[in-house]
């Protein structure tokens, strides 16, 4: 049982503690094999549909206790053996169709050593090397020569997907991630020096942020994304499920975002054309809403994904969007 509810900590030092406390537990994870792939589809700067693998790769846990995170859930203790990151690559490719791009996200950083052994980036590499472009996700602060390296390994573009999550620098300061904007700032003008491509990752409506004000730090959120040279950003709605969020809830500290908050947010940053706004949809089916016109929502969230083009919003006569 989780210790009784308890106020966040003020104290950085404090909030691991705090964090994995209210954790659950693990998911069984094999070492050598992904623990999740799918193929999807996802527009490019070009404006062209690329087919695309997605690899969830099983590796060691991150080493930052970030309070909204619940990718902990699918990594391990210990370092994978060296080896097992090419076999889980290969696995899940051997499996998929035919990839133009490909995704390999760790549930943490790929440049961080004790997650993905250095000594196997020839033999991912070598495994992606038919693919035109190879995203991998990266705390800011481990953005540096190693990013290099692997780019002159592949055969295609490189691309570094970092978790700004907002621009609000005193929210930002809370979710525990280490990470200030001037870090961000600096680890995106690195990869924007070496001709490494940077997708963002942005929460609507993190914790500590109400629902008022969850569109305009969205926007603003968006804005210093491009400002920092990014091609792509991804909105996320903030979700549960980890345990601190749920304390978090219980404090009055979070909420899940309105649909519409999030709808606002994409359509303002496709308005700007400053590059690629994209919904993350990976647990709509289970999002809260307006029974009548939800599933229609989302399916317009999708078309903007693929299309970058912002189409008329149906008004619905139960709960009055669009109108």
């Amino acid at each position: 049982m989780p210790p009784p509810l308890s106020a966040y900590p003020h104290a950085a030092r404090e909030r691991d503690a705090w964090i994995i406390a209210r954790r659950g537990r693990r998911n069984p994870v094999d070492p050598l094999l992904p623990y999740a792939f799918f193929a999807e589809q996802e527009r490019s700067a070009a404006g062209e549909i690329l087919p695309t693998a997605t690899i969830f790769l099983a590796n060691r846990e991150c080493p930052w206790r970030c309070v909204m995170c619940d990718l902990w859930r699918n990594t391990l203790a210990e370092t994978v053996p060296q080896g097992a990151i090419p076999q889980q690559v290969d696995y899940a490719l051997q499996r998929l169709p035919a990839a133009r791009q490909v995704k390999l996200y760790n549930s943490g950083s790929f440049f961080d050593p004790r997650a993905i052994p250095p000594e196997d980036h020839p033999r991912i590499a070598a495994g992606v090397r038919a693919c035109e472009r190879v995203i991998v996700e990266c705390h800011p602060t481990l953005v540096n020569k190693s990013c290099v390296h692997f780019r002159d390994l592949l055969g295609g573009r490189l691309e570094v997907a970092m978790g700004l999550e907002t621009a609000h620098p005193e929210t930002l300061a809370k979710l525990n991630k280490h990470m200030t904007l001037e870090m961000f700032a600096s680890a995106a003008r690195f990869l924007r020096e070496k001709e490494i491509d940077l997708r963002v990752f942005i929460l609507v409506k993190p914790p500590f942020m109400r629902e008022e004000d969850a569109f305009e730090w969205a926007a603003r959120s968006v804005e210093f994304a491009f400002d920092c040279g990014a091609t792509a950003a991804t909105l996320i709605p903030t979700r549960g499920g980890n345990g601190a969020m749920e304390e978090l809830a219980a404090a009055g500290d979070f909420a899940p975002p309105a649909l519409q908050t999030l709808e606002s947010a994409v359509e303002y940053g496709i308005s700007l054309n400053r590059g690629r706004v994209f919904a993350d949809l990976w647990d709509a089916d289970a999002w809260p809403g307006c029974a009548t016109c939800r599933e229609r929502r989302i399916a317009r969230l999708r078309a903007m994904n693929l299309e970058q083009k912002i189409p008329a919003q149906p008004p619905c006569d139960q709960c009055g969007c669009g109108q």
